[in-house]
């Protein structure tokens, strides 16, 4: 069995999200199911952006409800990127913001961004082999 990882994205404006991922990360837009549920394409993975409203609860047990201010969460995007500069710059005309200058570590440069949704991702510039030298 193969495992086809598709990535979920919850936003509460599904035609702002469809525009930022496509301007920010040059995703383009695959299938749409009603109007809560668009298919983002151009990764290694599919991107499903939900759109949920603020304040709805994720899960029947969840505590936290939805709140698309800047939220940080153990799970978060890496895109790698031949020019780091170029992409931040592409990232924040879309919409994102960034949260610190870009950092210089020994893999590479790493730019720790968060979409207009509040969910943070990172832009990586990696040198040599990727993310085995980060191991």
């Amino acid at each position: 069995m193969t495992l086809r990882l598709r990535v979920c994205i919850d936003v509460d404006d599904l035609e702002r999200a469809i525009a930022f991922y496509r301007d920010a990360l040059g995703l383009t837009l695959g299938r749409r199911l009603g109007s809560k549920w668009a298919e983002m394409l151009g990764g290694t993975s599919a991107i499903d952006l939900l759109a949920e409203p603020v304040g709805s609860a994720p899960t029947s047990v969840s505590g936290p409800v939805r709140d698309y201010r800047r939220h940080w969460t153990p799970v978060h995007l890496d895109c790698e990127v031949t020019d780091i500069d170029a992409a931040v710059r592409r990232a924040q005309a879309a919409g994102a913001t960034l949260d610190r200058e870009i950092q210089t570590r020994k893999w590479g440069r790493l730019a720790t961004l968060a979409d207009p949704f509040g969910n943070g991702f990172c832009l990586l510039e990696m040198h040599g082999r990727g993310y085995d030298e980060m191991l």
